[in-house]
């Protein structure tokens, strides 16, 4: 009897169609991969669900084949991946798109059959071919285990390229198509050496042979961290030999009670900085892997996986366990998932937020640590916020969900204060150690941009040297110069694409726009006059390295960590554990340094600058500042020494300071509140950022202002609050002009409502793009 199936493809147009599973072919579930044609070609389609008529009008196409007997992905992820997005309001096969790995989307599959009736190898539409008789036999075939999928072997023989060095390569300035390859490496980490003949041309094979024979990159299988993490785990180190505090032991035994009833049930960890919350989170897991089920651990950033990678692994010496994020090659990912999604049994999952979308078959316990952190909202491709993703996910699979911080997400707190989830107090740090001392440093009066410290700073941090203990500086600005100023025009160099400052480089003698990605080689002619006198203003992380190298006595071992030093995850490794085992007395970095990492030998922390992002026209700008504050703070007095903390800022009276000098969150958090509250921003309200723009060189309206006033007046009759349309603090960004629309309402239907009503009104969807954006935490 024929089935109809509706199946949605998992690339462009996305669509959902109507097919026939005629009776010569195999059982099918939801779920699954399987071939089917679209016009003249064949595509991956995951079948959603059967029906019972066809559309009016249409003649349907059967199905070609099943790419797996078990689905891929299992019933709870399909249904996450469906509400994502209902709730972003993108098609599913977009969703589709982003969250399974490339290869499993691919239709350029053949199979291998073992009987000698059929050849060795048949395509897709050598299948659709077939008679009716032969694929009944082939079904057979199918059923016995004789026939299996195989990937092209051009790809699965693809040798990888990657780097061996950071910037500066000892190569030419003119050797443009050598230092092309290896800034493309740098930027996005190895990739295939067919990959990077197809998008640069033919003339790279060559290159790589002259890289690879300069040592500067290497040719071979994905680095060896990326095949087998648990190969590079420490062995050796003693298991549970913990005692747990008090306060742990109680946090613990709630968690545990949670994880033993069996049902959905969310609990906030709020612990300050070296309280413990790692072991609590490290028994809950192992709980949890005892009684069957999978555990996942998220961290906003990759250095925090890996750091916690390291510290986890001789904990759980015989367990199932995988390190995944965005920066791992292709063929790691795709055996990752592949994996979890083939073998039921519990594993230990540590990763950034898009783990979250591993087909986890069996999952007990979700950890969303550091939760407040803005890494766990992804806001381009494919907009989610992973904290929702795994409160649905969560719900869906009777999982314990744990949200972990020092200084909690505003709203998070605020929901928990109204009763819709326990809170779980840790207030003491683990062992002798207490909270360092703070102290407010004014640094108004420097005007010399070649001083980073003022006198008393200076004067600490090489006393903490001198004395053979550690110490962390940080800046939250990456690069050598945020600005170059011509001294001809007086004008700074901006990227013609963005129209904003661009960075300044040192060891890569280039400019950069930190927005698009947009680079030239420095030095260059003032894009403005045609002047050659251009002068770096301003300090980044890689200027700092070096004012701080000035400083402090000859000898004493920096090391930076930023995204710039840590492109290549074995350096980024390396730099972890070369501090951490004392190697290296200071250690300059971005606001990559301030979570979870733990220094025991670290008892100073400077903050060169604590006023960046204070005054940013963000509603949550005191949040931030205030969160990252506390958390690096946070890093100093972790061992048996007190720790100390100094924060330069040229605004010493701002009122924020005294909840950052004393770390008193709930303080901060009675301030904060009311003044959402009085503003009507979130938790009060449900706030949407709708992004509209065009590009520059588009000839229409300019400011569209029949299409704005028909906006406004759309929100008006919805009864929704709209700001704007009008110039986005960014007006323009990768050669678009920007403009903004902030709305407040009280239910997210009529948002979306509106959103779908915009898009129906768009005089020009060619070059007007429309976004939706719920609950940005990006408001520029």
């Amino acid at each position: 009897m024929t089935v109809l199936w509706q199946a949605c493809l998992a690339s462009p147009p996305y669509s959902i169609y109507t097919y026939e599973a005629p009776a010569a072919l195999p059982d099918l579930t939801e779920g699954q991969r399987v071939l089917v044609p679209l016009g003249r070609s064949v595509r991956v389609a995951f079948l959603i669900e059967t029906v019972d008529s066809a559309p009016d009008g249409v003649e349907l196409k059967s199905i070609i084949w099943p790419l797996e007997k078990e689905p891929l992905l299992n019933s709870s992820h399909f249904k996450l991946y469906r509400n994502i997005g209902a709730r972003q309001m993108q098609p599913l096969g977009k969703v589709l798109e982003n969250v399974v790995p490339a290869r499993f989307r691919s239709a350029r599959v053949s199979f291998r059959i073992a009987d000698r009736a059929f050849p060795g190898r048949l395509k897709g539409m050598d299948i659709a071919r077939l008679p009716e008789d032969k694929r009944m036999e082939l079904v057979a075939i199918y059923n016995d285990g004789r026939m299996s999928v195989v990937l092209p072997s051009a790809i699965e023989k693809e040798e990888y390229v990657s780097l061996t060095a950071d910037p500066p390569w000892p190569v030419r300035p003119n050797a443009a198509r050598q230092l092309q390859i290896l800034e493309y490496l740098y930027e996005n980490g190895p990739r295939e050496k067919g990959f990077l003949k197809n998008i640069m041309g033919d003339w790279t094979t060559g290159v790589i042979n002259k890289l690879h024979s300069d040592s500067l990159v290497k040719i071979g299988p994905p680095p060896e961290e990326e095949r087998s993490p648990a190969e590079k785990c420490a062995v050796g180190s003693p298991g549970w030999d913990f005692s747990p505090t008090e306060q742990q032991e109680q946090a613990i035994s709630t968690l545990l009670e949670a994880l033993e009833s069996g049902k959905s049930t969310v609990k906030l960890l709020h612990g300050i900085t070296g309280s413990g919350k790692t072991l609590v989170y490290m028994t809950a897991a192992r709980r949890c892997m005892e009684q069957g089920r999978s555990a996942i651990i998220l961290v906003p950033e990759i250095a925090l996986a890996y750091a916690l990678w390291n510290s986890v692994c001789p904990l759980f010496p015989d367990a199932r366990k995988y390190l995944y994020h965005g920066y791992q090659t292709p063929v790691r990912k795709e055996a990752i998932f592949r994996t979890l999604a083939e073998d039921s049994s519990p594993a230990l999952i540590i990763g950034t937020r898009s783990a979250l979308f591993l087909p986890v078959r069996n999952p007990g316990l979700i950890i969303v640590d550091e939760e407040h952190d803005e890494s766990y909202k992804q806001e381009e491709r494919m907009p989610y916020q992973a904290k929702e993703v795994a409160y649905f996910l969560a719900h869906m699979t009777g999982s314990l969900l744990v949200l972990g911080s020092a200084t909690p997400d505003i709203k998070t707190f605020y929901a928990a204060e109204q009763g819709a989830f326990e809170v779980i107090s840790m207030e003491k740090r683990v062992g002798e150690s207490v909270l360092p001392a703070v102290r407010i440093v004014d640094t108004s009066a420097i005007k010399n941009p070649e001083q980073p410290f003022s006198p008393e700073t200076e004067a600490r941090l090489k006393e903490v040297v001198e004395k053979g203990e550690q110490a962390v500086v940080m800046l939250n600005r990456r690069g050598f110069s945020p600005l170059i100023y011509c001294t001809d025009c007086e004008e700074p160099f901006k990227c013609p694409l963005c129209n904003v400052s661009m960075t300044y480089h040192k060891a890569r003698e280039r400019v950069i726009c930190h927005y698009c990605g947009n680079a030239y080689h420095f030095p260059l002619p003032c894009s403005t006059c045609g002047g050659s006198n251009l002068m770096p203003l301003g300090g980044g992380t890689e200027r700092l390295e070096e004012q701080v190298t000035k400083a402090l006595p000859q000898g004493t071992k920096i090391l930076r960590m930023d995204r710039d030093s840590t492109r290549r995850q074995e350096r980024l490794d390396e730099i972890l554990k070369s501090f951490a085992r004392g190697d290296a007395q200071v250690l300059v970095g971005t606001q990559m340094l301030s979570k979870g990492h733990n220094f025991p030998g670290v008892t100073l922390v400077v903050v060169s600058e604590g006023d960046l992002g204070l005054n940013l026209p963000d509603y949550r700008s005191a949040e931030r500042t205030f969160q990252l504050l506390v958390q690096v703070s946070g890093r100093a007095g972790r061992g048996e020494k007190p720790g100390e903390v100094i924060i330069q800022t040229r605004n010493p009276d701002n009122p924020i300071w005294s909840a950052v000098t004393s770390a008193d969150y709930k303080t901060f958090f009675a301030r904060e509140i009311e003044k959402r509250k009085r503003f009507r921003y979130p938790p009060f309200t449900k706030l949407t950022l709708i992004r509209i723009s065009y590009p520059l060189e588009w000839e229409g309206e300019p400011l569209c202002p029949q299409f704005f006033s028909a906006v406004r007046e759309a929100a008006k009759e919805a009864g929704i609050m709209a700001m704007g349309p009008v110039p986005a603090p960014l007006a323009q960004l990768r050669g678009r002009k920007r403009f903004n629309c902030l709305l407040k309402s009280d239910d997210w239907m009529k948002t979306r409502e509106l959103y779908a009503q915009m898009l129906r009104l768009n005089p020009d969807k060619k070059n007007i793009r429309i976004t939706m954006d719920l609950d940005p935490v990006n408001m520029l």
